[in-house]
């Protein structure tokens, strides 16, 4: 599919170039392009299906493979550099015959982007997340790289990323956040806008890291194909340092005016990440909320979703430090609790939360929001959060309202707290339980005298 709408958006791009003069230099020559060897007309197809030499097996994995993981080698352009990161862990075919495989080229070859509805996300996005989802069904892991997409959108929304502005993902697994973004940047476009703007929109905007093996190709191809031509990220690890592929992150800034992101639920990490930390901590949560709260310049902001323990948890001072620093250098002005179940359709049932912050002004009051279904309503598979859940929210953010669901904490109530930063609503009826332990005690010794008396007539009867 890549390498489909790769070729297809070539052969428009020389096109173009050729209507005004201009020369256009093609990222795949000849007889690798899309359109000589999978096309059903094309010369080197006929050649591996017909001639008496090669197999297509054998060009596939002797040939074609190599040169394209050879692309981004010896000063290739950055289109060429992601091909070859893109495809860098497909090393040989899996059809079984020649003529499948030819079956398959076919029907790729059928699909069109301008067949592809608007409504939809690209073809390949949708395919991979898909993937992802049943990752996650199976092994419970897939929330680690996919979030759900109408998150997503409201947390763009929220933080209202602007042209000019750099944008950073630090876990970016698939690349939902950016992309999403990218959709929000180019909307804010004037319709006479030209081609150089799009460049600059495409190529001087977006940062990320993904240390995943799997997840980093399938991010290049994600952005590539949402028309982000040049995704800067890292392939390796944000918390460690350490790199597997920094070609095309080569030039990135220190700090950065948006960070949008989804760090993984529950990771652990060893000494080696938490060396480079000023709290210390083996939760992969609290050393992400330090990088982004570090990695934003003064002015930026950020959107982060993380499970409920890292609010409320101050029994381990990493946790109590980071949330300190996280009010005295950032304004937390909103937290919005998400109902259980909203990440269920990515593999992950951990409750989870909102933080919204900018940097630069410490924290006095945080606005918080409790997001729930409808009565009688729970978000599962067959009734999932979309975007209108959010319709109360978004009517309620800018002036930071008071309502059954959204209420305000101050600055020394976190700190009376411990600096626990759970959402409870105070607005909620207080349906928990009220009895001292004594009273419990008592209960408890009630009932088994209450059991042991029937027990008594049980045996009774019995004996009778």
């Amino acid at each position: 599919l890549f390498l489909r709408f790769l070729d297809e958006r070539e052969e428009r791009e020389a096109q173009e170039a050729d209507v005004i003069g201009r020369r256009h230099e093609e990222s795949i020559p000849e007889p690798y392009r899309w359109r000589d060897w999978a096309a059903p007309d094309g010369v080197k197809r006929h050649l591996l299906q017909h001639g008496t030499g090669q197999s297509a097996f054998e060009f596939l994995e002797a040939d074609l493979l190599p040169y394209l993981h050879a692309l981004g080698s010896n000063g290739g352009t950055p289109r060429q550099r992601l091909i070859s990161q893109i495809l860098s862990s497909v090393t040989q075919t899996r059809v079984d015959t020649e003529r499948n495989f030819f079956d398959v080229v076919d029907l790729v070859h059928e699909i069109r982007q301008e067949s592809v509805s608007d409504q939809h996300l690209f073809p390949l996005s949708g395919a991979y997340e898909g993937l992802l989802l049943s990752m996650g069904e199976k092994n419970n892991d897939g929330g680690q790289f996919f979030t759900p997409r109408e998150v997503v959108r409201a947390m763009v929304q929220v933080v209202d990323p602007q042209l000019g502005e750099t944008v950073f993902d630090p876990c970016c697994g698939t690349g939902g956040f950016l992309a999403q973004t990218y959709e929000h940047m180019r909307g804010q476009l004037p319709s006479e806008t030209t081609g150089e703007a799009l460049e600059s929109l495409s190529g001087e905007t977006f940062y990320g890291c993904e240390k995943d093996n799997t997840v980093y190709p399938i991010a290049l191809a994600n952005l590539v194909l949402h028309g982000i031509d040049e995704p800067h990220i890292l392939h390796g690890n944000t918390l460690t340092g350490s790199e597997d592929y920094s070609g095309l992150y080569e030039g990135a800034p220190d700090q950065f005016d948006v960070i949008l992101t989804n760090p993984p639920f529950g990771g652990k990490e060893g000494v080696d990440a938490q060396q480079n930390f000023d709290y210390p901590t083996s939760s992969t949560q609290v050393l992400f909320l330090q990088t982004v709260i570090d990695g934003l310049r003064k002015g930026g902001r950020a959107g982060l979703v993380v499970d409920e323990g890292l609010l409320f948890r101050t029994s381990e001072n990493a946790f109590v430090d980071t949330k300190r620093k996280l009010l005295d250098e950032c304004d937390l002005y909103c937290v919005v609790s998400l109902a259980p179940g909203v990440f269920t359709s990515a593999g992950s049932g951990v409750k989870s939360n909102l933080l919204f912050f900018n940097k630069g002004e410490r924290t006095e009051r945080t606005w918080y929001y409790e997001l729930k279904p409808a009565d009688r309503e729970r978000f599962i598979k067959s009734t999932p959060l979309t975007l209108a859940h959010f319709d109360e929210f978004f009517q309620l953010l800018p002036e930071r309202a008071d309502s059954e669901r959204s209420w305000t904490v101050t600055r020394e109530e976190i700190e009376a707290n411990g600096y626990d930063l759970k959402a409870v609503n105070p607005h909620r009826p207080d349906d928990s339980d009220k009895r001292t332990p004594e009273e419990l005690l008592d209960e408890i010794e009630a009932h088994g005298r209450e059991l042991e008396s029937a027990l008594k007539e049980l045996r009774a009867a019995l004996g009778e």
